[in-house]
């Protein structure tokens, strides 16, 4: 099993690594019946997105199960390994930082480094919608010296960009932070303390077996605010550090809310106040997704679409966010102004 989790901390806490162990290929050995176990448990626990406040209201939880919507994320894009778990990363940090926001915002990470993978993009809606895309699907650098995934050379250094978009801003609200490690978590940890001036610590880890199938992925934020206590500081400084990684409480069949409760530890929660929903992959509706190809296709000129239809009869586009491909035909153009 190959495990690949990171999680960033506040300057407090100490940035720690929850990245467990990843054998080479060739040393790999025949499954345990624990690791089997918990492959079964993960694979049953339901993908879902639950908010919580603790329950002195001075510690905000977000904690995510999103196993199945990785695992389809990684079966559209073809993504090796590392290119896996930096995409799925990227899908949690965004539903972490996007889910419950205000309707019909959006929220878009994009982590732009020199590293073979390219760009890395994730947007995510306030109701748990999540896409994302990575720049070179085949980016898979050589196993750190300690036989973990490289997620952080894939990446490379560069700038990490986080936009907050909503039909009522005349502009998207944008912070960039320069790219530190390229491990996900630890840049949106930074991101959330220097741009947004927000104490938070955050997970998010992907599992992939020996057949490079992602069998756990998820993770949790945790966002302190301004009047807690010296005490709940301290008690977080000493539960957090203690989890595992979010994998292994993915892994154990723990559901997200269970996860915010290991997160709180005896802070508790304030059930009353939580709120969850199902994260699922898109929005590519057919219609919608048409629409904007028709668009995409207009852009283009009167001149360049009609040589295209010319010498082919159609004009196939592809979304690269969920790889699926429109055909259009003269006719579908019909009444759609082109550009000249």
């Amino acid at each position: 099993m190959m495990s690949a989790a990171r999680v960033g901390l506040p300057t407090r806490f100490g940035a720690r690594s929850l990245l467990s162990r990843r054998m080479h290929p060739s040393a790999r050995t025949p499954r345990s019946a624990s690791v089997r176990s918990k492959i079964t448990a993960a694979a049953s626990a339901d993908d879902e997105v639950y908010r919580v406040m603790s329950e002195n209201q001075e510690v905000s939880v977000v904690a995510v199960v999103g196993t199945s919507l990785v695992r389809e994320a990684a079966t559209r894009h073809r993504t090796a390994p590392t290119a896996t778990a930096a995409l799925g990363r990227s899908l949690m940090s965004a539903l972490l930082l996007g889910t419950f926001k205000g309707e019909d915002e959006t929220t878009q990470i994009t982590f732009k480094g020199d590293g073979p993978i390219g760009q890395v993009i994730a947007v995510s809606t306030y109701d748990g919608r999540v896409k994302g895309l990575v720049s070179n699907p085949n980016a898979d650098p050589p196993l750190r010296p300690d036989g973990k995934l490289n997620v952080g050379a894939a990446v490379g250094r560069g700038v990490l960009t986080v936009s907050r978009a909503h039909p009522s801003m005349k502009a998207p609200f944008t912070g960039s932070v320069e790219i530190k490690t390229g491990e996900i978590a630890e840049d949106v940890a930074a991101y959330l303390q220097e741009s947004e001036q927000v104490g938070s610590a955050l997970a998010v880890g992907v599992s992939i077996d020996r057949s490079c199938e992602v069998i756990a992925a998820g993770g949790f934020m945790v966002q302190i605010l301004p009047f807690a206590s010296e005490e709940t500081i301290t008690a977080l400084e000493r539960i957090i550090p203690s989890l595992p990684s979010s994998t292994a409480l993915v892994s154990e069949g723990l559901t997200a809310r269970q996860i915010a409760q290991r997160v709180l530890g005896e802070l508790g929660e304030k059930v009353e106040l939580a709120t969850t929903t199902k994260p699922v992959y898109g929005p590519c509706d057919p219609e919608e997704l048409r629409e904007r190809m028709k668009r995409a296709v207009a852009s283009l000129g009167q001149q360049e679409v009609d040589k295209i239809f010319a010498e082919d009869g159609q004009i196939e586009v592809k979304c690269e966010f969920c790889k699926e491909t429109s055909v259009l035909l003269p006719g579908d153009l019909h009444g759609l102004k082109l550009d000249k």
